[in-house]
């Protein structure tokens, strides 16, 4: 048996965004590999063994998925979302290279919908015009650098996806990126809190950035601030194609 590895994303939530790819890679999987919840996602069948791992853990999981597939086995690494937008891809990628033993395996990353455009399609459109995506988490990056990117980023006139917002261990950065975001951008920027985005405990709430709280958002959270252009039409919040 010829093994192979596929880093696939399982969307944001609902199994209807999840890709026929994907679904596929799944079905043809001996082995299924990722963070507790996400492995929770996939059905147990016959044939089929799961690896549920902690958080903080991904260069482990990913060399034992290398290990496997290496075996021989039809090993799918899952992450929600996009597996290359924050998540298992670039853990595995980093796996690989201390380890050219692997390098000549079959290795696949299959794409997925991203919590962040699930978000923006279920608001709108707010990411219309150029945008960037930020980690708000400095568990692997120094909060110096979150802080300076976010005022760059500010100051470009870039619309901006933050992932990881506020978590209990971390209660300080979340209320210090609405006031940097304040400074850089005025009161009346929209901001979107997106929590649980296409689940069925959904909740889409935009404000402005005076009326926006640290306590809008938590880890299941993705929060979108527009940008000068971005508006309000009925419901709905979009980003306008031309700008300047």
């Amino acid at each position: 048996m010829t093994g192979w590895l596929a880093i696939a994303g399982l969307g944001p939530g609902d199994e209807a965004l999840v890709t026929p790819e994907v679904t596929q890679a799944v079905a043809d999987a001996t082995d299924i590999v990722g963070y507790i919840p996400y492995v929770a996602r996939i059905a147990p069948r016959d044939g089929l063994t799961l690896h549920p791992s902690d958080n903080r853990v991904e260069l482990d999981r990913a060399r034992h998925a290398l290990d496997m597939a290496m075996q021989g086995r039809r090993v799918v690494v899952v992450s929600s979302g996009d597996p290359g937008v924050f998540a298992m891809a670039s853990a595995v990628f980093e796996a690989l290279e201390d380890a050219p033993q692997y390098h000549a395996l079959d290795i696949r990353v299959l794409p997925g919908i991203t919590a962040m455009l699930a978000a923006a399609a279920h608001a709108g459109a707010p990411l219309g015009h150029d945008f960037c995506a930020i980690n708000l988490s400095d568990n692997l990056k120094p909060w110096e650098l979150i802080e300076h990117r976010l005022r760059l980023a500010a100051q470009a006139g870039f619309a901006m996806a933050f992932y990881n917002p506020r978590s209990a261990s971390r209660p300080a950065g979340f209320p210090r990126v609405l006031d940097i975001l304040r400074e850089e951008c005025g009161q009346g920027r929209l901001i979107t809190f997106a929590r649980a985005v296409s689940t069925p405990d959904e909740r889409i709430e935009t404000v402005t950035l005076a009326e926006a709280t640290p306590e809008m958002a938590d880890m299941r959270t993705v929060v979108i601030v527009g940008n000068a252009d971005t508006r309000r039409v009925g419901r709905w919040v979009y980003t306008p194609r031309r700008a300047g």
